[in-house]
């Protein structure tokens, strides 16, 4: 699969790069890049099940709805999402969740109590991150960074190597691993690791051909970083506008970023699986 080139071209191999509708060559023989894609679904198929991805929103705000409703119709599962919250509803990540779609969360505070009937019952893991924390993983992966040292979560069963993350039939199956600690300026910290995930989600009000894109207020919340993150990012879209439109100081994350460019659409609710109504309650 393409990762993203510098010249923002995607390499043969990629099966959306044959598909794609690219605009003519410019004047000086080069060819214009356009990021969008006008089918989600058929853009969105290289997306497999087992797939790690980094979805941006806080709860509702700023969720790339589109994109997670195609997953449920493409009937990907095994799925890791790295994400802020699962929201408090069975819309979005939480549709993923009850549709029983999800084998792994990383994510700083998950609210939805149907999560939690899940992840008591052995069905899904956890991995809880500080939220500031989880911010600078995603940041850190886009950026190149392998890992970093942090005061949060020092000293706490985040660090310990006692927090679960797995319940079986006799209770704790498994535990996040024990992070490496040391004393910086006095004062204990644990060491993180960068996120690269196989796929980011994220959703902007504008966006160009290129792929640069533009938030909307608090929406913009863990959208940069989650895109950062990808190894191939999608970013769904309430207006596709003409490249240049975009004022350069009004880019909040460059088109180098984003490899597809789709339109949004409203949340679906889901479908409860087998699996969820057979939790205890």
């Amino acid at each position: 699969m393409a990762l993203r080139p510098t010249t923002g071209q995607m390499l043969p191999e990629d099966p959306v790069a044959e598909r794609r509708n690219d605009l003519p060559n410019n004047e000086i023989g080069q060819t214009v890049i356009n990021k969008f894609r006008p089918d989600l679904m058929e853009s969105l198929d290289v997306v497999r099940s087992g797939s790690s991805i980094a979805i941006g929103g806080f709860g509702s705000s700023g969720r790339p709805d589109a994109l997670l409703n195609a997953l449920c119709d493409l009937d990907r599962r095994d799925l890791h999402v790295i994400v802020n919250n699962v929201g408090n509803d069975f819309t979005g990540v939480g549709r993923l969740v009850m549709e029983g779609r999800v084998r792994r969360v990383t994510a700083s505070f998950p609210i939805l109590q149907e999560f939690y009937d899940l992840y008591f019952a052995g069905k899904i893991e956890l991995e809880l991150v500080p939220q500031g924390t989880l911010a600078e993983r995603l940041r850190a992966g886009g950026s190149g960074i392998g890992a970093f040292f942090t005061p949060s979560g020092a000293g706490t069963m985040l660090a310990d190597g006692t927090f679960p993350l797995s319940y079986g039939d006799d209770g704790v199956a498994s535990f996040v691993p024990e992070k490496e600690a040391r004393q910086i300026n006095g004062r204990p910290h644990v060491l993180e690791t960068g996120i690269t995930a196989d796929f980011g989600f994220a959703k902007a009000q504008k966006a160009d051909p290129k792929g640069n894109l533009r938030f909307h207020l608090s929406a913009r919340n863990f959208n940069p970083v989650a895109a950062m993150s990808g190894r191939t990012t999608f970013a769904e879209v309430e207006q596709l506008v003409e490249t240049g439109e975009i004022e350069p100081d009004d880019v909040h994350l460059a088109g180098v970023f984003v490899d597809h460019v789709v339109m949004t659409s409203a949340p679906i609710p889901a479908t409860p699986s087998p699996r969820m109504e057979a939790c205890p309650r």
